[in-house]
């Protein structure tokens, strides 16, 4: 497989830049698969989708913004024809925990007849370096309407770990692999991690589903926001408040805690002292 190139779909996404870097890393050759890339790959244009997917050995799949988007499930069978076509030898596609349509997404490519390894998420903790929570953190807050709900809030580093294990590793084939990090956190203990870290005052503040609904209207538009608002009423009531052994299975190791992420974080320049209002 190494000497035909791997297609990362979403690489300049969070796990997607990851991914694509590891495998050059690792002497791979990756085609890029964005709107911008030399051989360009865009969900709403399927006519982008045969030179993408011509030559390739295997493919990473990240659907923007989120499996849970309307018309996603139809988009992922129709990109497993296009891969069959194309006589790609194996898919990996990245889900999130407890989502009705990831799990919908997760059934075609596992019966598409083709090799997969299917990575089930938890929360990422990336949201709050790269994401739509790093500018609230700014402002000292974290509104989320979690309540007390307990999350195994996972590094992305450890996402992309596994991706890159699967897409090279004949030894994934048919795994489902639920990978989340190596405790359950409260958002008022991530608040603290956070606070700790980049030694300012951060609050978890709990706010309504219509309040967040109303926050998201402001950052992406109405469809944004309705399709979160509906992921958080539907995961956001425990039912992902356990641990996952993807990373202990696929990669041998345990995954990296929050703590480490935020300290890793915090070194790298993610938070700006100057931009939190103090």
């Amino acid at each position: 497989m190494q000497s035909l190139p791997i297609l990362v779909i979403g690489s300049t996404g969070k796990t997607g830049r990851r991914v694509a870097q590891r495998l050059a890393e690792c002497g791979y050759a990756v085609r890029h698969g964005s709107r911008t890339s030399t051989t360009p790959f865009d969900w709403d244009q399927p006519e982008t989708w045969v030179k993408a997917l011509s030559g390739v050995s295997a493919v990473y799949i990240s659907y923007f913004p989120d499996l849970a988007f309307p018309g996603a499930p139809e988009k992922i069978k129709m990109l497993t024809e296009f891969a069959g076509a194309a006589d790609i030898k194996r898919l990996v596609l990245l889900s999130g925990r407890g989502e009705t349509y990831a799990q919908r997404c997760e059934d075609i490519v596992r019966g598409c007849g083709l090799d997969y390894t299917l990575i089930r998420a938890s929360w990422f903790a990336q949201n709050f370096s790269e994401g739509y929570l790093r500018d609230p953190m700014f402002d000292g807050v974290i509104p989320l309407p979690a309540g007390d709900v307990r999350e195994p809030i996972v590094d992305v580093d450890d996402i992309a770990d596994v991706a890159v294990a699967a897409l090279t590793e004949d030894r994934h084939s048919g795994e489902l692999y639920e990978i989340t990090g190596p405790r359950l956190l409260s958002f008022t203990e991530v608040a603290e991690a956070l606070s700790n870290s980049t030694k300012c005052e951060i609050r978890y503040t709990p706010v309504t589903f219509e309040q967040f609904h109303a926050s998201m209207t402001e950052i992406g538009g109405e469809m944004i926001a309705d399709v979160f608002t509906g992921i958080c009423r539907e995961v956001l009531d425990g039912r992902n408040a356990w641990l996952g052994d993807g990373v202990q299975r696929a990669l041998g190791r345990e995954p990296r805690d929050f703590v480490d992420f935020c300290h890793a974080a915090s070194a790298s320049g993610a938070w700006s002292l100057d931009s939190f209002d103090r």
